[in-house]
């Protein structure tokens, strides 16, 4: 097999789980036509799994057999190549933060970047373009609580509200407090509500 792809390879496999691959990083082994030449050979013999147009991951190789990587370090993986911001959605965040038992049955995430869907094996992940709000702050328990509101939604706002006061650290609940401006009005009205001490 021509030496671009074993090349190819050979980078690929000290890359961790969930790292997107795309041509552009090998263009230092031969030219684009080479390098999309050897890409297209590698996904042939399932060396490489396609995820969208010009991106591919590496199948995990265990004991039972191959499977996709896990879809939260491809999610993990794409932030990181395309400079976008990457959060659980909403059904998700309420999940993890106990405020609700169902467990979405489609895997979405919310992205600053554009809206698209890509399969793993035979999972089907979907990146749905949301507004900044959504994406603040990205990785703490504050924005979880954000998107779990946003989700839950305006009616049993306070509700939940009241749940995680009980559940989060004081510093967490003073995050959210302070994020207040960057919210819908119904949120951060239900947020001063049901956190600010009054009186």
């Amino acid at each position: 097999m021509p030496a671009i792809a074993e090349e190819i390879l050979k980078e690929a496999k000290k890359l961790p789980e969930g790292a997107v691959i795309s041509a552009k990083e090998f263009l230092h082994l031969g030219s684009r036509d080479a390098v999309d030449q050897a890409i297209k050979r590698l996904k042939e013999r399932n060396e490489l799994m396609p995820i969208y147009r010009g991106a591919y991951v590496r199948p995990v190789k265990t004991r039972f057999g191959v499977r996709a990587p896990a879809p939260e370090k491809v999610v993990e993986g794409i932030a990181a190549t395309s400079a976008e911001t990457i959060v659980a959605h909403g059904a998700a965040a309420a999940n993890s933060l106990g405020l609700t038992t169902q467990v979405p049955i489609k895997l979405i995430y919310l992205t600053s970047g554009r809206t698209r869907t890509f399969k793993l094996g035979a999972q089907v992940v979907e990146l749905k373009r949301a507004p900044q709000w959504k994406l603040l702050p990205s990785h703490s328990a504050a924005g979880e609580a954000v998107r779990a509101l946003d989700w839950i939604g305006e009616r049993r706002a306070a509700e939940a509200l009241t749940t995680l006061k009980r559940k989060l650290p004081h510093s967490t609940i003073k995050e959210l407090i302070a994020l207040r401006p960057a919210l819908p009005g119904w949120m951060s009205k239900s947020i001063s509500q049901t956190l600010v001490p009054h009186g």
